[in-house]
């Protein structure tokens, strides 16, 4: 730890800054630790014992210098689908082979790569994830019981309106405290934690008004334990490998991408710079730690990461602090959290969802009536209406149709020079300038116009490709196929402004020599110059 260069320059007075965000973001993490592993179906107590593992070892082993990790909003829906399918069992089975993937993907150095999932789908699913949390509070907020959870958003919504009549007065004067505590804290006391006073009041004022009158935590879930939970090894069978593979992915993915995002939010907040493949080792890790104590998969939470910059945290150390508070918290006061009311969690989470739905970034995409807003849209109706894993799947799918036919239309074949003998039975040269990719997506293009070319059967055909960076195999093949169709007919082929790429795509498939390393110029010649070396004779 003191080799680590995010500690270099450390001094008290960063110990100082640090325990001071460290109890800050302690004290903030607490109600969301719950409350997140409430939505996510399990016992409240998992949350917590997720913070104060992940929160420690993300901030010892992770590679940005003030990540906050700990159960988040994101993987509410996917954890909810997991448990309801499989049970809690199989969810920390889940988490245990999501934390050895994204391990695997920081040892790997492919950290990088999780950052090219275009905006939109970013977008899509996390505006998508919001109203499935939003969503998921309604009952909570207005007290209704007999509500049966379903894995589809329309069927919640129908048991919802089936069970309206049930609705409980006092929740609803509970939840609206809270929520009213929650929206106005930041304005009059920015000091304080607006989710952590709303639970106080309200819970205060539900024992004092209301005893026995809302739903708590204990009468719903029972005690929460004060002390960490024993190690266990999760049943790493065959059988529950490949059923849980699909459900672990999509947790890894999903750990992966928000973990990054919180990370470059702190590094444009704090002006650092994170080590990408590193945080990821630290997030596996630490998932794999946290799933061996029968916590939830974490990941890196970009609001109480920016807590953490704004009061002041000068290192890693104030994370681990962060989770020392939790658990220091769990062992002295956890009998108490027994009486927070269901409702009061209720609007802290429809807060977190409201500010975590990208509301303005999506408006602006939709703004765009581009190929972008359908990929957005698309992924966000497929991620409410199905499941995240088919909404990010079908839109990246679909940003990438979009992007092959916008590359494809890029592509554009110019003919420069026609010059004709006085014969006329064909062109002794013919110049075409090449601007674009040449790949899969432009074979199209690529094919009608080499196929008339070779349907003139020019003497010697000059293609200039100054502006071509990259070539496939498909652009490579297509090329190849018009040099054979020129040389059945004693043409020449004549290549100009070869780039990088190009040239060792056409090397590698030996095209390059079929042409000949004389008719390949990295520059571009004066066409008397082709002329000459080729006999054409200007008429």
């Amino acid at each position: 730890m003191l080799k680590d260069n995010r500690f270099q320059g450390y001094s008290a007075g960063h110990l100082q800054k640090d325990i001071i965000a460290g109890l800050v973001v302690g004290v903030v993490a607490i109600p969301l630790a719950m409350a997140f592993a409430i939505a996510s179906g399990v016992r409240p107590e998992y949350g917590i014992y997720t913070t104060i593992i992940a929160g420690i070892m993300v901030s010892i082993l992770g590679g940005s210098k003030f990540q906050i990790a700990g159960p988040t909003g994101a993987f509410v829906p996917v954890l909810l689908g997991v448990v309801m399918q499989y049970g809690y069992e199989n969810l920390i089975i889940a988490g245990f082979m999501a934390g050895i993937m994204i391990t695997l993907l920081g040892v790997f150095k492919l950290g990088k790569f999780i950052k090219f999932i275009p905006r939109p789908v970013t977008i899509g699913f996390t505006a998508g994830i919001a109203i499935i949390i939003f969503s998921g509070q309604i009952a909570n907020f207005l007290g209704l019981k007999g509500i049966a959870k379903h894995e589809e958003f329309h069927l919640n919504m129908i048991e919802i309106l089936r069970k309206i009549a049930t609705i409980n007065i006092y929740s609803v004067i509970i939840a609206a405290i809270c929520l009213a505590i929650v929206i106005t804290t930041p304005k009059f006391l920015p000091k304080i934690p607006g989710a952590l006073l709303g639970l106080l009041v309200s819970t205060l004022v539900a024992i004092t008004l209301f005893p026995g009158k809302v739903a708590t935590i204990g009468s719903t879930y029972g005690a929460i334990p004060s002390k960490l939970p024993s190690f266990s090894f999760p049943d790493l069978t065959w059988d529950n490998i490949v059923m849980l593979f699909p459900a672990a992915c999509v947790i890894a993915m999903l750990g992966g991408i928000e973990s990054l995002l919180s990370a470059v939010v702190a590094d444009n907040m704090a002006k650092t710079k994170h080590n990408s493949n590193k945080e990821l080792v630290g997030q596996g890790i630490a998932n794999i730690a946290t799933s061996l104590f029968g916590g939830i998969p974490a990941t890196g939470a970009i609001a109480r990461t920016a807590t953490n910059i704004k009061n002041g945290a000068a290192s890693p150390l104030s994370g681990v602090i962060h989770g020392l508070v939790v658990l220091l918290v769990l062992v002295m006061l956890a009998p108490y959290a027994s009486n927070i009311p269901l409702a009061s969690m209720a609007p802290i989470l429809m807060f977190v969802a409201w500010n975590m739905s990208e509301r303005k970034e999506f408006a602006h995409i939709l703004k765009t009536k581009s190929a972008d807003s359908f990929v957005l849209v698309a992924t966000f109706l497929l991620t409410v209406s199905i499941d995240l894993t088919t909404g990010v799947g079908m839109g990246l799918l679909l940003a990438i149709v979009m992007f092959v036919k916008r590359m494809s239309g890029s592509l554009k074949i110019s003919k420069v020079l026609a010059e004709t003998s006085e014969n006329a039975h064909k062109s002794d040269l013919m110049e075409y300038t090449m601007q674009g990719s040449l790949f899969f997506g432009s074979a199209e293009v690529l094919e009608d116009s080499f196929d008339k070319i070779a349907e003139a059967k020019p003497k010697v055909l000059l293609l200039r490709m100054s502006q071509v960076s990259f070539i496939d195999t498909s652009g490579e093949a297509l090329l190849s196929k018009v040099v054979e169709r020129l040389k059945d007919s004693h043409s020449q082929v004549v290549i100009s402004g070869l780039q990088h790429q190009p040239k060792e795509m056409l090397k590698s498939t030996g095209l390059y020599d079929k042409i000949g390393e004389k008719n390949i110029f990295s520059s571009e010649p004066p066409v008397s110059k082709i002329k000459a070396r080729h006999r054409i004779v200007t008429t």
